[in-house]
């Protein structure tokens, strides 16, 4: 899987697809985006980010919404964050096998573009070098990253 950025909202999906390299990137909702701004909204800024040649992928996050996980499969998603200790668990990931996407039990690690202001010239190099990690490195789950 290439390195994971969360993104919130157009402008974020646009940097992180700039900055990324051959591997590409991928574009991880906030958590529990699934739950309450709903698949479609974020499936749309993926798609309206999208540039040709940069590999990608979206990832919506549901946190333990079974049904907001649910939706986003019928919306369209491929790749569904679901908690693992949600007991509706097995039931989405069988729905998801079912229309060829991908439930994760966790978020994978991400660097939160929230957290950056994408006009400095330092945080858009801090992107930069997350989008080259070989790896994602442990501890890297924090808001910081």
């Amino acid at each position: 899987m290439p390195p994971a950025v969360t993104v919130h909202g157009l402008a974020g999906a646009r940097a992180a697809l700039a900055a990324a390299g051959p591997r590409g990137v991928l574009l991880l909702s906030a958590p529990g985006a699934g739950a309450f701004a709903g698949a479609a909204w974020f499936l749309g800024v993926v798609a309206a980010a999208a540039r040709p040649g940069v590999p990608h992928q979206g990832a919506i996050d549901c946190a333990d919404a079974p049904g907001a996980a649910l939706a986003a499969l019928r919306a369209g998603a491929r790749l569904v964050v679901l908690q693992g200790g949600c007991p509706s668990f097995a039931a989405v990931a069988a729905a998801a096998a079912g229309c060829g996407a991908r439930l994760l039990p966790e978020r994978p690690p991400s660097l939160d573009l929230g957290r950056l202001d994408l006009q400095r010239r330092d945080d858009l190099a801090r992107l930069s070098a997350w989008l080259a990690l070989e790896a994602p490195q442990p501890g890297a789950t924090s808001p910081m990253a």
